[in-house]
C-alpha cells in the first residue's frame, strides 16, 4: 500500500508530504496506482519549482519514499502558488484513493 501523509501546520498551511510504500495493484510496470500517485507527487513539485521558483527540501530513495518539505514562515505570492499546487495534488491523490482506496491511503497531521 501507498501511504501518503500531509503535515499541516496549526493555521492550515501545508507544510511537508511524504509518499512511502508501493500500492501492489499489478506487477512492476503495470501498476497503475503507483504510476498515478508517483505522476501526481513527482508532477505537482516539479510544477512548484518551475512555476514558483522555491525549491521543497526534498529526501527521496529507490525503495519508494519521498518527502517534501515546505518553509511556511513566507506570506508572499509565491507561498500562496505553492500552497494552491499542493492543494491541488491533494485533490489528485483523493480521487485515486476514492477509487483504489485499498491501495493507497492519505492521511493529515
Amino acid at each position: 500500500m501507498i501511504f501518503v501523509n500531509v503535515e499541516k501546520t496549526y493555521d492550515g498551511k501545508i507544510r511537508s508530504f511524504t509518499m512511502d510504500g508501493h500500492a501492489d495493484f499489478a506487477d512492476k510496470g503495470k501498476d497503475i496506482v503507483c504510476a498515478g500517485a508517483s505522476a501526481v507527487a513527482f508532477g505537482s513539485v516539479n510544477a512548484i519549482i518551475a512555476l514558483t521558483g522555491i525549491e521543497p527540501e526534498i529526501e527521496q530513495s529507490e525503495t519508494g519514499f519521498l518527502k517534501c518539505s515546505f518553509h511556511t514562515e513566507s506570506t508572499d505570492e509565491s507561498f500562496n502558488q505553492v500552497q494552491l499546487l499542493l492543494e491541488g495534488m491533494i485533490i489528485s491523490l483523493q480521487t485515486i484513493e476514492r477509487d483504489y482506496q485499498d491501495y493507497i491511503k492519505i492521511t493529515f497531521s
